[in-house]
């Protein structure tokens, strides 16, 4: 195979990529398929180092490149995603992880005071990042996660071996567990990204989401925008511990809706959050 510097490798791949992504979406996404497919990572790229691809792994990128511009997401393409600097298997069974996601451990990592011996659960956990994030970070507690599909789990609990922690993983449907008449379970911390954009939007949306990551994560009907975070706060009303905290990913739409319903539950400092962005994405709520 030709040997080329490697920016020329990469100037071939960013050409053909520019015709679905911007230029640094496109740039982006070539360093990873060099670095993930020919083990060309920033030292070669910094020093323009001579790089030969095998046919066989030129096959691949081909393959690779083919998918990115039917819109597939890069993560699926790849495998991987990156959260909180860690590694995590990903497919179209789970969503992708977001940096807002990652501003949500943050705030949680901030709640709870390292070595205490708490119960966490995580609902709808997909991929695992949360539960496994938290309990890399926060090894003394004991950490659940639940979530509807099977294939999510089987997921993440390759992700929690990867990274060689112990989460309690069920399958389970919150909206049942909810509507239960009785609950066994007592968690001192509940956190929670559940589905919640609503149908309509789904004309404003980007087709490497609509196509491609898992419906059942991520709508919900138009007239029940929080249908998942009802269940979750009935749920979390009969499980948390006095001074046990509820945790959120919010829809920025449904901020004061969210806040105003957890205050009708009885919850007490119910905080929103901003993102980076500044768009109201995180919901913080103590049981008294």
């Amino acid at each position: 195979m030709p040997v080329k510097p490697y920016k020329e490798w990469e100037r071939g791949l960013l050409e053909r990529l520019l015709v679905v992504y911007t230029e640094p979406e496109a740039r982006a996404i070539a360093r990873w398929l060099l670095e993930k497919r020919a083990c060309a990572g920033s030292a070669q790229r910094l020093l323009n180092a001579p790089l030969s691809l095998s046919e066989a792994v030129s096959r691949r990128i081909e393959q690779d490149i083919e998918r990115l511009l039917r819109h597939e997401p890069v993560q699926y393409v790849l495998g991987e995603a990156y959260f909180f600097g860690m590694r995590f298997e990903v497919s179209p069974a789970v969503l992708i992880p977001r940096r807002e996601t990652e501003e949500l451990v943050e705030w949680v990592l901030q709640s709870i005071a390292p070595g205490q011996p708490l119960r966490l659960l995580d609902i709808g956990t997909g991929s695992g990042c949360i539960a496994i994030t938290l309990k890399k970070h926060l090894p003394a507690v004991e950490v659940h996660a639940w979530d509807v599909s099977s294939q999510a789990l089987e997921q993440a609990a390759r992700n929690a071996a990867f990274h060689h922690v112990e989460i309690r993983f069920s399958h389970k449907d919150v909206l049942r567990e909810a509507a239960a008449s009785t609950h066994n379970e007592q968690w001192e911390v509940i956190v929670s990204n559940p589905p919640y954009i609503p149908k309509k939007e789904k004309a404003l949306m980007q087709r490497h989401v609509l196509d491609y990551e898992p419906p059942i994560a991520l709508f919900v009907d138009d007239s029940r925008p929080l249908l998942f975070y009802e269940a979750i706060a009935r749920y979390a009303w009969h499980t948390l511990l006095p001074g046990g905290y509820l945790f959120f990913e919010i829809h920025e739409d449904y901020g004061m809706a969210c806040k105003h319903m957890l205050e009708q539950y009885g919850f007490q400092q119910v905080q929103l959050r901003r993102d980076m962005q500044g768009k109201q994405r995180m919901l913080r709520a103590c049981k008294a």
